[in-house]
């Protein structure tokens, strides 16, 4: 242990035992002198900061002191009323403020300790109490504000993850200070209280136990009384009033020296009608020197000040270009260079408003409520989005980005609404013609004029901003298994170790690496298989990884485990599910054609029975998109992932089940079956 945290447990100790063992006069001094020097160091450190996390410290340095100050107090009541003396701090700053007349003293003693505590005290708490409110009511706003930061591309996620760590130190700081100022106003409280019993019960002592008169008794106990509430009650007022200022300051560049002396003078003419306005006050009966005198102080300084702000420093612009292009020339910036965001959105000029609040734009808040529901759909945190405009771009045109590559592109009209087809072939509808960017479907761009119109008709009405947000939405899910790296993976896993840690420990690091759990996932979620169940994901690689260490097989075992999620995701209020039935004669043909390789295995076929294959799989997928029905291939489970790699290229949106993904009580119905012709 540090000697610095050995001092602090030692001094804790120490308090304690002031309570209880009397203590010899001269050490009663020196814990006295201690005690000032503290409060001089704590309210000199709250001047200084800039902001009141740089003393997070104080909200607990506060109880210590105080509990130090009332040990103090305890020590020097015990020998004030034992025997007559505490030390010479004491009897000094008593004599000092009596001097002659033992009334004055006390009222100056009783003067100081009002300014405490009706003043200094009583504003500290409630500025404390008002602060620690309007904190906790910020946070919300605050944590919006970084989020959409985040998601313009103004922050990065290190600094986005520094200011959400220091919101929540600023509402546990004031916080805390709101309970710690309580401390402060116990303390003025209680050294009342002590002054009261120690001058009542001294006089008493004095004359019943050491045979001094009642004019005697009171004058030795009322300095006594006095010196010790003095030596008390200043360190207190000291804290107290560093208590005030931490509460009260507001975060700066600049101590609140320099804020004030900045602030205060930063308008020299009014200087000049101060000064203007003390001189005149030296033509009454007031001292007409010292007016004047003081007069002409503020206006010299007016003086100076105007003098200075005629000449503002002139920065060395020879020095500033050699710095930057020598920041330019640095490693470091050109290492900077190589970062590649994971999901960029681009867009011409006239699109800006969709991200600009003031106009009215939303694209931030939706992006962030794609990724909240992503996480939720998916399981799968989508990284931040890079928002940026591109010139090179055309003014209605939007790209989406990928680990640097293009994946999706489209155009919006920002004074149009997107009218989606209800399945008319001919219609007279007013508008630009145009293809869903999300789906693929035909539309139409139309104004605000035929709106109520293609409603009644029976389109379906779409804005700009849900056009963009949906499109992001089918993209970010489409390309969910590109953007689960190691890194993500192993976050995933971290976050469920927090639960079930001997479950994650029986999977990694033996028998699968994090690379091998990141391949799993990647393979569920290309196919919209949620990874969100992580438990369940976890069980089924604990049983059968120490079986076969074939990522491919693994990803079957976990669908097959996942059955009930599957079968609710297909199974929409009904327990009939339409699908596309595989003839024994291909699963044959599939079967006897998987190859086996020490790197896994892999499907052989002659290329005309695959083209075979896949031409009848696409007829059948035809006749069902004409009947709107949702298309589902279903096989045996020993083909299903050979048959899926077969069509994944030619025919993407095809699922592929096995009939071991579904449960029990789901009633299949084959409305076309697959051949090889």
């Amino acid at each position: 242990m540090k000697l610095r945290d050995l001092s602090v447990l030692l001094g804790v100790i120490m308090i304690i035992a002031m309570l209880v063992v009397p203590l010899p006069g001269w050490l009663l001094s020196i814990l006295i002198l201690i005690n000032i020097t503290l409060a001089l160091i704590v309210i000199l450190v709250s001047m200084n900061v800039q902001e009141a996390l740089q003393f997070s410290i104080f909200p607990s340095l506060l109880l210590l002191l105080t509990l130090f100050r009332l040990g103090l107090n305890v020590s020097t009541t015990r020998s004030i009323l034992s025997k007559g003396e505490a030390g010479g701090v004491v009897d000094t700053f008593g004599s000092f403020v009596i001097g002659n007349n033992a009334l004055v003293g006390f009222v100056v003693f009783v003067i100081l300790v009002i300014i405490q505590f009706i003043v200094i005290t009583k504003g500290a708490e409630r500025v404390s109490e008002v602060g620690a409110r309007f904190t906790l009511d910020a946070m919300p706003g605050k944590q919006m504000s970084i989020d959409a930061d985040l998601n313009a591309g103004l922050i990065s996620e290190q600094e986005a993850r520094q200011r959400r760590e220091k919101i929540e130190q600023e509402a546990d700081f004031y916080g805390a200070m709101d309970g710690a100022s309580k401390f402060v106003k116990g303390d003025a409280i209680a050294g009342i209280i002590i002054v009261l019993i120690n001058i009542l019960f001294g006089v008493v002592i004095g004359m019943v136990q050491m045979g001094l008169s009642l004019s005697e008794s009171v004058e030795a106990f009322t300095r006594l009384t006095v010196g010790d509430g003095l030596v008390s009650q200043i360190p207190a007022l000291l804290i107290a009033t560093a208590t005030g200022i931490i509460v009260t300051r507001v975060a700066t560049t600049g101590n609140l020296g320099s804020d004030v002396s900045g602030q205060l003078l930063q308008y020299p003419k009014l200087l000049i009608i101060a000064a203007g306005a003390i001189f005149l006050l030296g033509l009454t009966p007031i001292n007409f020197f010292l007016t004047t005198f003081i007069s002409g102080f503020l206006a010299l300084g007016a003086y100076l000040l105007m003098q200075q702000a005629k000449e503002p420093d002139i920065p060395d612009i020879e020095e500033e270009v050699e710095s930057e292009s020598s920041a330019m020339k640095s490693q470091e910036n050109v290492i900077e260079l190589l970062n590649m965001d994971p999901i960029e959105f681009e867009f011409g000029y006239a699109l800006i408003p969709l991200v600009d609040a003031s106009q009215g734009g939303d694209l931030l808040d939706r992006i962030i409520m794609i990724r909240k529901q992503l996480a939720i759909e998916l399981g799968v945190v989508i990284p931040v989005v890079r928002i940026r405009d591109n010139i090179q771009l055309n003014p209605n045109e939007y790209r989406i980005k990928i680990k640097g590559n293009e994946v999706a592109t489209g155009e919006l009209m920002l004074d149009h609404y997107l009218a989606m087809t209800p399945g008319i072939t001919e219609d007279d509808l007013e508008g630009i013609d145009t293809t869903d960017p999300a789906f693929g479907l035909p539309a139409k761009w139309i104004s605000e004029e035929v709106k109520d119109l293609a409603e009644l008709s029976g389109f379906t009405i779409v804005d700009p901003p849900s056009v963009v947000s949906t499109h992001m939405t089918e993209i970010f899910k489409r390309h969910a298994y590109a953007l689960l790296g190691r890194q993500e993976t192993k976050e995933l896993v971290d976050h469920l170790k927090e639960s079930l840690p001997i479950l994650v420990e029986e999977v990694t690091p033996e028998p699968l690496a994090i690379g091998d759990i990141q391949k799993v996932l990647a393979k569920l979620l290309k196919e919209r298989v949620s990874i969100r169940n992580l438990p369940v994901i976890f069980e089924t690689l604990a049983d059968y990884s120490k079986l076969t260490d074939d990522t491919d097989l693994l990803a079957e075992y976990v669908r097959q485990s996942l059955a009930a999620q599957i079968t609710h995701q297909y199974v929409n209020g009904s327990d009939m599910l339409k699908v596309i039935t595989v003839s024994g004669q291909v699963e044959k043909i599939i079967s006897e054609n998987i190859q086996q390789t020490a790197h896994g295995n892999y499907l052989s076929l002659e290329p005309e029975v695959q083209q075979s294959i896949i031409k009848t799989i696409h007829e059948e997928v035809e006749k069902l998109a004409l009947q709107e029905e949702m298309t589902i291939v279903i096989c045996s489970p020993a083909v299903r992932m050979y048959l899926k790699q077969l069509i994944e290229h030619y025919l993407p949106d095809v699922t592929v089940l096995s009939y071991n993904e579904l449960e029990p009580n789901v009633q299949i119905q084959s409305v076309g079956v697959v051949n090889v012709a």
